[in-house]
């Protein structure tokens, strides 16, 4: 008697691990771990990545999936042994569209970066030595400084991982700690992470080369038809515009903008219209197939108001307040490459970030600023300086939290790749 075969086919499982890196969530992969045409750019890694987030999902929840329905935990990454000795791991991100079958290579994501070096230890793709040396003989606890090279962008990225030595001698990363991060609820371990050159040396920060220029808005349903507006390079593409430019005062919440579908829809087309004037496209309707860059923000002078979690958040404990929109929505905090682009328009003198946060007031050089989101506050720091008449930003550093959620296995359908 002869065996049929099943009408359908069988679940594959693949080892992976769910972390939350700063106020993101996402699903990590060790690239050797994949499928083998999976481990390769393509179609059918696209399509095994969307099907274990769970998408395209025109219900927008992902309940067949690990997304979690916002643009926070739609995300993959995928780690590797970098092939060059300068630097102790490759990290890839993928932005995962909710609704559509698409992801987005484009960028980075700041937020999971403080999770990609503690993640890159525990999956053995840190030098053993380079751990154990974190930790001199007369201590038990130290940091260890992980150097990333973040593919999408080609930028190197240092994250500071507490590591301490278990009762085995064994290190171990340290993911539980006092340090709180508004927009998670838990406090954990701190994590510094340190932007190095987040601008090409032979690029523009500024890509149209002013730090402020007038922004053509005609049929973007605003009242004028230009407002100032600040597009920088830095971390992520990034548009800032003043709140008041924009009907709002910077201390939006979530349910205010994201509930509003005129408004959206208005927004998407302003960060359209802004992607071609830094030249990321050459007409508005690129803009589709790239939701990822550039992100749109509004900017405004620091006031109070109450935070998402009910929190207050006072006026005299931040320099600024911003509001930022990813994937077609308001982000429920920042992202973390946004705070990069926060960070270095915030320190270069004469932008709209560096006038909302006082920089205007006096020839002092802003080195930090602690800015509020809707979740709360976030203190960054950045370096800038003009060489040849170009503004680079040399350093940008922030402190994020990252912890393990899950470590096992995956399963996704034989035939969905």
């Amino acid at each position: 008697m002869t065996q049929s075969k099943p009408k359908f086919a069988p679940q594959l499982s693949v080892p992976a691990t769910y972390m939350r890196g700063g106020t993101s969530k996402g699903t990590f992969f060790k690239l050797s771990d994949l499928p083998e045409r999976c481990q390769v750019a393509g179609e059918s890694r696209d399509k095994f990545l969307l099907r274990v987030i769970g998408s395209p999902d025109p219900y927008g929840k992902q309940i067949d999936g690990l997304g979690n329905g916002s643009s926070s935990t739609s995300k993959t990454v995928i780690l590797s042994a970098y092939d060059k000795s300068d630097h102790d791991v490759n990290y890839l991100f993928g932005q995962v569209n909710i609704a559509k079958p698409m992801i987005d290579w484009a960028g980075n994501c700041g937020n999971l970066t403080a999770a990609v070096g503690a993640c890159a230890i525990n999956m053995g793709l840190v030098d053993a030595d380079k751990i154990a040396n974190s930790i001199d003989d007369y201590a038990d606890s130290g940091i260890c400084e992980v150097r990333i090279w973040q593919e999408n962008i080609g930028k190197t990225i240092i994250a500071h991982v507490p590591v301490y030595k278990d009762a085995n001698d064994k290190v171990q990363v340290q993911e539980t700690g006092d340090f709180e991060l508004d927009g998670v609820n838990f406090p954990a371990a701190e994590v510094k992470i340190e932007f190095i050159d987040p601008v090409d040396a032979t690029s523009d920060m500024f890509p149209t080369g002013n730090l402020v220029d007038d922004f053509d808005v005609t049929g973007c349903g605003l009242n004028v038809d230009s407002v100032k507006a600040t597009f920088i390079s830095a971390g992520i593409p990034t548009i800032f515009i003043k709140a008041k430019d924009l009907g709002f005062t910077g201390t939006e919440l979530q349910g205010e903008i994201n509930s509003d579908g005129e408004l959206l829809a208005k927004l998407e087309v302003i960060r359209a219209k802004g992607g071609v004037a830094m030249g990321l496209f050459k007409d508005v309707s690129e803009a589709q197939t790239s939701q990822h860059i550039p992100k749109i923000a509004w900017v405004g002078a620091a006031q109070s108001y109450t935070a998402s979690s009910g929190k207050s958040v006072d006026a005299d404990e931040i320099d600024l307040v911003v509001r930022a929109m990813s994937m077609g929505q308001l982000h429920h905090a920042m992202m973390g490459t946004a705070a990069v682009a926060i960070a270095a328009a915030a320190t270069t003198q004469g932008t709209l970030v560096n006038e909302a946060a006082g920089g205007g007031q006096s020839e002092k050089q802003l080195d930090e600023v602690r800015f509020g989101h809707p979740s709360g506050t976030l203190l960054v720091g950045g370096k800038t300086e003009q060489v040849d008449g170009r503004w680079q930003a040399k350093k940008v550093s922030m402190s994020r939290s990252a912890r393990r959620i899950m470590v096992g296995e995956v399963f996704v359908p034989a035939d969905a790749f």
